[in-house]
């Protein structure tokens, strides 16, 4: 029987673990935080939890258009908002462990260094160590949040997205550095909670790595929604002054509020796991190197998520650790394809991507045939009060394939699957324009788009 050991119990870890357990293998996940990992106890599933009642009152702030009448004031209490997040993410904590016992895999709590390829000492909480002797290593360490000398979180003022989770009360004004995705989903998450925001970006726009169209659709629903969005602003430092934070620019402009949340991106969790002494190759900014089958430059150790820097999301992660274990246990395998990840970024609206972007078919010089419909079309949108949004489609010209697409609006996340399947099984426009949707729905606009670019 083989024997695989994973350090690290986020998705990477986990997902993996239940494929060796059910092709055979032994297997130890060592976590020293908790099984989910960050994914589930501080990051994902709390910051979910917390925009969807953003999201609830970002609805029912437009509930009078639909006719409804509503008290004149209607807010969240945040103490409440916040005890629920971490209950769910403490539940589903449980329900990972409760799985992982039921398909018979070991888990040791405690902080993991490797010293040889199949060695790890394991140190528990209690100070004592012992040895996990293993035929395969799976390093699925993640990653945390990234701070400057200049811009020390306080855990009670100054904020990373791990520690926004002990707050009270709702933000008087909260200033968010950073406005990538983790930025611009704060940013929006406490904005429809009721508090004043300033969003400070060193790019042009809000989002710039995202498509173009979608990222100026949320930076005008932002303004409109009374956010401050500062373009071309560079954080110099973050002090905090009593009661307030003092953001200093390196324009020399000074924002002053009641919060800061630092959103500068993250670092990945492989400082003191041995990998350097191992031989294990990193990047300059730590992310362990892998290849499409999630291994590194050692043989018999693998790596998946967040630590491997390859696109830091769940998903991704928990199909990096499959792959491992199907490659490492001798299981056919489909190698990682980042063409076929669909992604979502939860904003209000939401914005989901599959496939190409628009900016990666004219960097390779594709000729592909674009159709863009604005949801404020959609019947379906019109009878929900939705303004904001919209279906994009990209198809490869003279084959019709679809190679990608863009939805901005209420719920993407939900309505990016049927182009993730487009894209995944290489459907064409004809065959996604001819199956039926329902009438009226938003769906009807992605059989719409492809129908526009058919027709072409």
């Amino acid at each position: 029987m083989t024997h695989v050991a994973i350090i690290g119990g986020g998705p990477g870890g986990y997902e993996a673990a239940l494929v060796a357990a059910r092709l055979g293998a032994e297997v130890t996940v060592i976590e020293r935080d908790g099984l989910g990992g960050s994914a589930v106890l501080t990051d994902v599933v709390p910051s979910k939890t917390l925009i969807a009642t953003s999201d609830v009152l970002t609805e029912v702030s437009g509930a009078g258009e639909l006719g409804i009448e509503l008290p004149s004031h209607v807010g969240a209490d945040l103490e409440r908002v916040n005890n629920r997040v971490l209950l769910l993410a403490t539940a589903q904590s449980e329900d990972i462990a409760a799985r992982l016992e039921t398909s018979g895999v070991r888990y040791l709590c405690g902080t993991a260094r490797l010293t040889s390829p199949s060695d790890i000492v394991v140190e528990g909480k209690d100070g004592e160590t012992q040895t996990v002797t293993a035929d395969a290593v799976l390093v699925a360490t993640g990653a945390h949040p990234r701070v400057l000398e200049t811009a020390q979180p306080d855990g009670e003022r100054i904020l990373t997205w791990e520690q926004v989770y002990a707050l009270t009360e709702i933000p008087e004004h909260m200033i968010v550095v950073g406005s990538g995705v983790t930025g611009a989903e704060f940013a929006s998450a406490y904005n429809g909670l009721g508090a004043r925001v300033t969003l400070v970006s060193s790019r042009d726009r809000v989002l710039p790595g995202e498509d173009a169209d979608a990222a100026d659709t949320i930076e005008d629903v932002f303004k409109r929604r009374g956010m401050t969005v500062m373009g071309h602003s560079r954080m110099e430092s973050v002090e905090r002054v009593g009661d307030t934070v003092r953001v200093t620019l390196t324009d020399g402009q000074v924002v002053e509020g009641s919060h800061c949340l630092l959103a500068l991106g993250s670092i990945p969790n492989t400082v003191g796991l041995g990998l350097e002494e191992l031989g294990v190759h990193t990047d300059d900014g730590g992310f362990v190197k892998v290849d499409r089958v999630s291994r590194t430059s050692v043989p018999g150790v693998y790596a998946a998520g967040d630590c491997t820097g390859v696109l830091m999301l769940a998903s991704v992660a928990a199909q990096q650790g499959r792959i491992a274990m199907s490659h490492l246990l001798g299981v056919a395998v489909h190698p990682l394809d980042l063409k076929q990840v669909s992604s979502n970024i939860f904003t209000s609206p939401e914005i989901a991507t599959v496939g190409l972007s628009q900016k990666a078919i004219a960097e390779q010089g594709l000729q592909a045939d674009v159709a863009m419909l604005p949801l404020a079309t959609n019947p379906r949108a019109k009878m929900q009060g939705v303004h904001d949004g919209f279906v994009k489609l990209f198809a490869r010209r003279g084959t019709g394939t679809v190679i990608g697409g863009v939805v901005v609006g209420p719920r993407a996340s939900e309505l990016i699957h049927a182009i993730s399947v487009a894209v995944s099984a290489t459907l064409t426009v004809d065959q996604v324009a001819n199956a039926f949707t329902v009438y009226p729905s938003m769906s009807g606009s992605v059989a719409e788009a492809a129908r526009r670019i058919d027709q072409s």
